[in-house]
């Protein structure tokens, strides 16, 4: 792990982050993963990801996008945290009770999978969420992404008992697992 760095991103860094986006989406499982398609991602402009990359750069309130640089420079895996105030609705609609970080965007090369990166940016993430005063964490899941609640078990997270209907005429689901935080 020595020769990653994971660090947040930098406004200046919006192609680099676009980059590594639109790789996530076009992963084998992308359609379970990511609420938007590559399609779309492609399309937009680029104030788009600059406006993206500066609001979760490093310095920025209430987000932080955090980046793990391989050895070469080569941005290789990448999660955001959102936090979320009490009184406020999430992205479905559903109250907010306390302070809570939401991850989102978690995405690691195929090629890195299962080194122990993905471990170290949740790590991160946790450690700036909770550094920002979050309660607990909490991620949004597909029902059908079994790899990713493996992972996510596996770093202590647990079911909410959740459900988050994907709307529309569809009947897919996703399930929301948290991670409360421990006080010394």
């Amino acid at each position: 792990m020595s020769s990653y760095v994971i660090r947040s991103v930098r406004a200046d860094e919006w192609v680099a982050a676009k980059e590594l986006r639109l790789a996530a989406l076009r992963d084998p499982v992308a359609h379970l993963a990511f609420l938007e398609t590559y399609e779309a991602a492609l399309a937009k402009p680029d104030s788009f990801w600059q406006e993206r990359t500066a609001g979760g750069a490093e310095g920025a309130e209430g987000t932080q996008q955090i980046i793990a640089e391989g050895p070469d420079g080569r941005w290789v895996g990448t999660l955001t945290v959102l936090m979320e105030e009490p009184g406020t609705a999430d992205w479905a609609g559903f109250p907010v009770e306390r302070k809570q970080g939401h991850v989102v965007g978690v995405f690691v090369r195929p090629e890195e999978r299962g080194s122990g990166l993905t471990e170290v940016l949740f790590d991160a993430a946790l450690e700036w969420a909770w550094a920002h005063g979050a309660e607990r964490v909490r991620l949004i899941v597909h029902e059908e992404n079994e790899r990713a609640q493996r992972f996510y078990r596996k770093v202590g997270f647990v079911p909410s008992g959740v459900v988050v209907p994907l709307g529309g005429h569809s009947e897919e689901r996703e399930l929301e697992f948290v991670l409360d935080r421990v006080y010394d």
